[in-house]
């Protein structure tokens, strides 16, 4: 049974989920240059704390997933691996409960964040920071749980590029410094686009499904032309960001080690402008949701060389 939840709880999404965090984390570690040059960024406990928050939002998201569509039956004939509910494995019921623990779980956590991050003394950005922890909760469930699921409608888009780049850069990122500056968006639109990429591709894999299950993806409101061409506009948009924020804090050509994160993306956008059977596109997907982490380790590095 165990196995049955970590199939769900689908771990090759976490090394995304945790992009934004390590970006955000070391831009906002740099930012506040600690007067102990023995203090590393992983000594930080908000970098922990972040992450396995993160990790938290991400399992109870693809939980909430697997319900929504199981119960539906949008899975019911999806390419790739089979889902837990639609398959039997486990329970709707079973499912609910593993997601109000998970839930439960995340929100204990998120508000030991709040707590290391700001203490007593800044209490109005505690209660934003909760507001902000709530709302990733209810996102993550509504993308395919329920009557209004947004992810029935074309929105998962949106959810995903705030969410896992915005809020997980900008919100990371204020967490150690307790201010904002324009530059720091840069990034955290980049991290959104790739992740955003991700999405779609997923989207163009089940678009032929979704579409006879009444899942109205962007990809199928679009058709499958226009999606190859959204998904370059993604990941082509992405880089640019990144470099527009090497351009704007140049110190050293180590910066532009990001670059090489780009070349598996590279060698992805030709096997999409080539491809003809959507279900193939399933294993690009960790191709990419690993170049968006190997990007978020070499931009940090890039920022220590």
């Amino acid at each position: 049974m165990i196995k049955n939840y970590i199939k769900a709880a689908r771990l090759r999404t976490l090394p995304l989920s945790v992009s934004g965090i390590i970006v955000g984390s070391k831009l906002g570690f740099d930012n506040v240059m600690y007067s102990d040059s023995t203090i590393s960024l992983i000594d930080t406990p908000i970098f922990w704390l972040a992450i396995l928050t993160t990790i938290g939002f991400q399992v109870l998201s693809n939980f909430a997933n697997d319900y929504g569509d199981g119960v539906k039956g949008t899975d019911d004939n999806r390419e790739g691996e089979a889902r837990m509910v639609s398959s039997g494995a486990i329970t709707p019921k079973q499912m609910k409960i593993a997601m109000i623990i998970t839930g439960a779980v995340t929100l204990v956590i998120a508000l030991l964040l709040i707590y290391v991050a700001f203490g007593k003394d800044n209490f109005l950005y505690s209660v934003i920071f909760f507001g902000l922890g709530i709302a990733s909760i209810i996102a993550a469930i509504k993308y395919t749980v329920g009557k209004s699921a947004y992810g029935y409608s074309g929105f998962g888009d949106v959810f995903v590029f705030v969410f896992f780049g915005l809020l997980a850069v900008v919100g990371t990122y204020f967490l150690y410094t307790k201010e904002l500056n324009f530059t720091i968006f840069l990034p955290a639109i980049t991290i959104g686009l790739l992740s955003t990429a991700v999405l779609n591709l997923n989207n163009m894999r089940d678009r032929v499904n979704d579409a006879k299950s009444g899942k109205n993806t962007l990809v199928v409101k679009m058709g499958a032309k226009a999606a190859k061409n959204y998904h370059y506009l993604l990941i082509g948009a992405s880089f640019l960001c990144a470099l527009s924020y090497v351009f704007i804090k140049y110190e050293s050509p180590c910066q532009f080690l990001f670059i090489i994160a780009y070349i598996p993306i590279l060698k992805h956008i030709v096997f999409v402008s080539k491809n003809k059977e959507e279900a193939l596109l399933d294993g690009e997907l960790k191709k990419v949701a690993l170049s968006t982490f190997l990007f978020s380790i070499l931009f940090g590095l890039g920022q220590v060389l």
